[in-house]
Order: structure tokens, then C-alpha cells, then sequence
């Protein structure tokens, strides 16, 4: 199988990822596997997972797929138990579930007069069953895997947890308010479990990925005819390195760093942004 680059060696481990089916989260777990981890692929839709299974294995490493959504507690519980039997017990676990939706998303960046009376989608129009399924996905579907995962690394050395954050949760983007908090409480819920985890042995740590272009906000970063939306127009020029991430290659160092048991062995209840500078950036 093609190794990486990065010297992190994963032999003999058991990562597990939730989303993996996703765009960036597809790609970390072929990223786990070249460095010689066994991968658990949980996706809600098994098809996705099965494929990303499909290629990693068609380059010799070792994957499963399993379908699991990640807030069905009894579902999760379940198929953690398979995984122990089929792979090992989990070393490390990415959650990686999670997104956006159209109930929990404004039209306009800013509320201006007359939008209550039009066909505009405001801030007053959100709907809370969408807000709500929002929260669920990003902060319990964070929670419920790592409630059933982290059992299997009690007593062991060398297990970590890496949660997946957003920008979003440092500098709140306009449209999506529940997209936003969902994710900083994801930040929140990282410092805590690496504090709860500390005597435990388990390091807990997330990445802040910035503006990596996927399936699902392809639409909103550009035109049909392959030309940077307004919006993408903003967060380039907010962003000093001036592109957007690259889901090849972007995350690696940074995942790979993370959930290396020796070269990040003291590190625990950290968010490392992977923007291209766009938090620290003050606009002038």
C-alpha cells in the first residue's frame, strides 16, 4: 500500500471514523491506513463507507465498512461491539460525523427592513425542528461514539480522540447560526473529555478545518460554470494564503500529528485551526 509521506507509523492500530463516506473524512481514512492503521468506516449511508472500504483495501491496507448513525445510541453501541470483534479494540476514534442544513440557514448575511413581510428566509423564520437536528448531529453525534469507543480504551496506553471542529467555531459565519454554535460546542466538549480523559490515559484533541471545498458546500463556494461565488470571494480575501484547503493533502500533517501516541503525547484539549491563516487575520 502507499505510505505517507509523514513518518507517523499506525501499525497493529485501530482507528475508527465516523462520516467516513464524507469528502474530508473519506480522504483521513485512507490517510490512517496508508500509516498502517485498521479502519473502522462508519457512515449513515453503508454504500458511501463501502467504497472508501473499497479503495483502501485495493491499495492493501485494512478496512471495514459498517452502517451507523451516529445518533442512534443503540446503533452505535452495536456496531462498536462488531468492530471490537472484527478489527480490535479502538485506539483512536475521528469523529468525523456531521454538516449543515437548509432549516438552519438564513438567506441574507443581514437582517434589513421589510424581510419579515417577503419571501425571505430570516433569522425569525428558522425553524427549530432544523436548528435542533443541527445540534444533534454535530455535538451528540460527537458524543454517543465517543461514549461507546472511549469504553474500549480504558486501561490501555496510547489511545487518543480526535474530534472534528470548524472554523465556524472561532469566527461564527453569517447564514449559520446553528452550524456555528454546534461546532464550538464541539471545541467546548474537546477540552472537556481531555480533561475528564486525562487520568485515564486518553488524549482528547480536534481540528478547526477552515474552507476546504466538498460535496456539500460546493454549490455555495462556486458558479456552475466552475467560477468563485461572491461568498467565496470574501473568504479568500480573508484569507492571507489567499486559496482555499485542499482535502488531499491539508489535513494530513495535522491528523497524523494529533493522534501520534510519541510525538503528541502530551498534548491534550487542544483545536488546531487548518485555515490558511483565517483566524488570525484581523481584516487590516
Amino acid at each position: 500500500m502507499e505510505k505517507n509521506v509523514l513518518s507517523t507509523d499506525l501499525t497493529g492500530k485501530v482507528a475508527v471514523v465516523t462520516g467516513a463516506g464524507g469528502v474530508l473524512c473519506s480522504h483521513m481514512s485512507l490517510v490512517l491506513a496508508r500509516a498502517g492503521a485498521k479502519v473502522a468506516l462508519l457512515n449513515r449511508t453503508y454504500e458511501k463507507a463501502k467504497a472508501v472500504e473499497e479503495r483502501i483495501t485495493s491499495e492493501g491496507g485494512c478496512a471495514k465498512a459498517y452502517a451507523c448513525n451516529v445518533l442512534d445510541k443503540e446503533q452505535v453501541e452495536k456496531v462498536a461491539l462488531q468492530v471490537k470483534e472484527d478489527l480490535g479494540s479502538c485506539d483512536i476514534l475521528v469523529n468525523g460525523a456531521g454538516g449543515n442544513g437548509a432549516g438552519a440557514t438564513t438567506d441574507k448575511e443581514y437582517y434589513e427592513p421589510g424581510d419579515l413581510d417577503g419571501d425571505t428566509k430570516s433569522f425569525f423564520d428558522l425553524d427549530e425542528k432544523g436548528i435542533d437536528q443541527i445540534f444533534q448531529l454535530n455535538f451528540t453525534g460527537t458524543l454517543l461514539p465517543t461514549q461507546a469507543f472511549a469504553k474500549q480504551m480504558l486501561g490501555r496506553e496510547g489511545c487518543c480522540i480526535l474530534n472534528i471542529s470548524s472554523m465556524n467555531a472561532y469566527r461564527p459565519l453569517t447564514k449559520i447560526p446553528a452550524y456555528s454554535g454546534a461546532k464550538a460546542a464541539v471545541t467546548n466538549f474537546t477540552q472537556w473529555l481531555a480533561v475528564h480523559f486525562a487520568q485515564a490515559g486518553i488524549r482528547v484533541n480536534a481540528i478547526a478545518p477552515g474552507f476546504f471545498a466538498t460535496a456539500q458546500n460546493r454549490s455555495l463556494l462556486f458558479n456552475e460554470d466552475g467560477t468563485p461565488t461572491a461568498r467565496t470571494g470574501k473568504i479568500l480575501s480573508a484569507t492571507p494564503m489567499r486559496r482555499l484547503g485542499d482535502s488531499e493533502k491539508d489535513l494530513d500533517g495535522a491528523m497524523l500529528f494529533l493522534v501520534d501516541s510519541e510525538a503528541a503525547a502530551f498534548i491534550t484539549g487542544v483545536c488546531l485551526p487548518i485555515d490558511g491563516g483565517f483566524s488570525a487575520y484581523s481584516g487590516v
